[in-house]
């Protein structure tokens, strides 16, 4: 049968044709990429747990953060390996908010709500290990490291991030344990989707 094609037109995320009174539309918007799958990412928390148990055997001097809000999934979620998969008894973990430490909240237009922190265990003498899931500018580092200053003073601080954004860098803030490297750029940007709070574990490249 021969299609007489009467109208065409392309914009940057729709193709329509409209042939003999029928509307087609092909769908060409960008789909996010998958970085990470839930196999993946169940893998690489068992290699951070793991890590750290390396470095700090039974935890008996050693507390996990999490920094507010999304590195309180990661914190969780490696804490259950320790002490479900790999028998950590008594471990300490805590959750830290950075907004009001932040060196550029002063600048942000709209009203800052924070999050609850919880530490409720002594700091000082402990080796302090924060949890983020994304470390991007490395401007959340520098507000936990002033933030923990309220509660004592650490024996030692770590960092451990579940993604490690490496050409995005604003301080020079390295982590010492990281989950998995992506090199995007700036208008890129990285989605950790967690089971608690999406419903899901994956990790997206959304451009």
């Amino acid at each position: 049968m021969d299609i007489i094609l009467k109208s065409t037109f392309v914009d940057p995320c729709l193709l329509c044709i409209f042939d003999l009174g029928v509307f087609t539309t092909y769908n060409y918007t960008m789909n996010p990429k998958v970085l990470l799958t839930s196999k993946e990412i169940d893998i690489i928390l068992h290699r951070l747990a793991c890590q750290l148990i390396e470095n700090h055997l039974d935890f008996s001097n050693t507390v996990l953060i999490g920094l507010q809000p999304r590195g309180v999934f990661v914190t969780q979620r490696i804490a259950q390996l320790l002490t479900d998969c790999y028998g950590v008894k008594d471990l300490k973990i805590g959750s830290l908010d950075t907004t009001f430490f932040s060196d550029d909240f002063r600048r942000k237009g709209s009203p800052l709500q924070a999050n609850k922190t919880l530490i409720d265990f002594i700091v000082e003498d402990k080796n302090v290990v924060f949890i983020d899931d994304v470390l991007y500018t490395g401007r959340s580092v520098r507000a936990a490291l002033t933030a923990i200053q309220s509660f004592g003073r650490p024996s030692s601080i770590e960092f451990l991030t579940f993604i490690d954004r490496r050409f995005s860098r604003h301080l020079p803030i390295m982590p010492n344990y990281k989950g998995r490297k992506v090199d995007a750029i700036a208008d890129e940007r990285v989605e950790v989707r967690w089971r608690e709070n999406q419903g899901e574990d994956i990790v997206y490249l959304v451009k």
